[in-house]
């Protein structure tokens, strides 16, 4: 299976464009954008709205639960929007509802999907519920190939390809790998929710390749970073619109 079919076969679309950088996907992405752009009010990414004033497009927020859109917000703003684009998981740490999302959205606004947590996973990176999706490889992410990114679509796009050839081989190997990896990554996060169950575990119960977990006092945030020193994990602390706006500490088990 060539690195196409594969993608083709992660992502249920027929058409893929390899590009520089995930970021350049998403500029792509947004200029098919008509009218304004919705985006989770928490947990996404911060080229959504670099690019969205790029475009001139005005941008809407969804209301979040911790980053899980909010489906009744989004039905009341869903017919004056020309596209939704989120991340799955949210701010990787919270697995989205893409079929309930979908549905409502679907013949009223493009869903540009950000798959860069969750490639490799059968039911999250599904693109029978996106018209869009837009997935990045750089440090840190789930491909972590430390270039590139990719865009698709079941409509051909016209999308001039810039991704440097020297990396196919490698990209080839990181895409076959990408389940047992994915897999790794779900058992440390399951580790880190046990290990960490006194606490306040945002959405502990849907899977993602992040743990964030709230903290009430000082106390409370050095117990959590002295664990994370313990056992070996990088973190960043919050509130961080890519992750939560409310204190906590975001346990960056992709980095592994």
């Amino acid at each position: 299976m060539n690195l196409k079919e594969q993608l083709r076969k992660l992502t249920s679309h027929n058409y893929i464009y390899l590009t520089s950088r995930g970021n350049k996907a998403i500029e792509h992405a947004l200029s098919f954008v008509k009218g304004s752009l919705l985006i989770p009010d928490q947990g996404s990414w911060l080229s959504y709205r670099k690019y969205a004033k790029r475009f001139s497009l005005d941008v809407v927020d969804v209301k979040t639960d911790f980053g899980i859109i909010d489906l009744d917000d989004l039905k009341k703003k869903v017919n004056k929007a020309g596209a939704l684009i989120y991340q799955n998981p949210a701010g990787y740490f919270a697995e989205q509802p893409i079929k309930e999302i979908y549905k409502i959205c679907k013949d009223k606004c493009l869903v540009i999907l950000d798959v860069s947590g969750c490639i490799g996973d059968s039911e999250l990176c599904d693109g029978n519920y996106a018209d869009i999706i837009v997935c990045s490889f750089r440090k840190w992410k789930l491909v972590d190939l430390g270039y590139g990114g990719f865009i698709s679509s079941n409509k051909e796009l016209n999308i001039e390809e810039d991704f440097d050839k020297k990396y196919l081989n490698k990209l080839n190997e990181k895409l076959n790998n990408v389940n047992g990896r994915l897999e790794f990554l779900y058992d440390k996060c399951n580790k880190i929710k046990k290990d960490l169950s006194s606490f306040d575990i945002v959405h502990k119960n849907k899977r993602g390749i992040v743990v964030v977990v709230k903290f009430r006092n000082n106390d409370e945030k050095n117990e959590i970073i002295k664990y994370c020193n313990k056992e070996g994990y990088e973190y960043t602390v919050c509130p961080r619109e890519i992750r939560v706006n409310c204190d906590a500490i975001s346990i960056e088990v992709k980095r592994l």
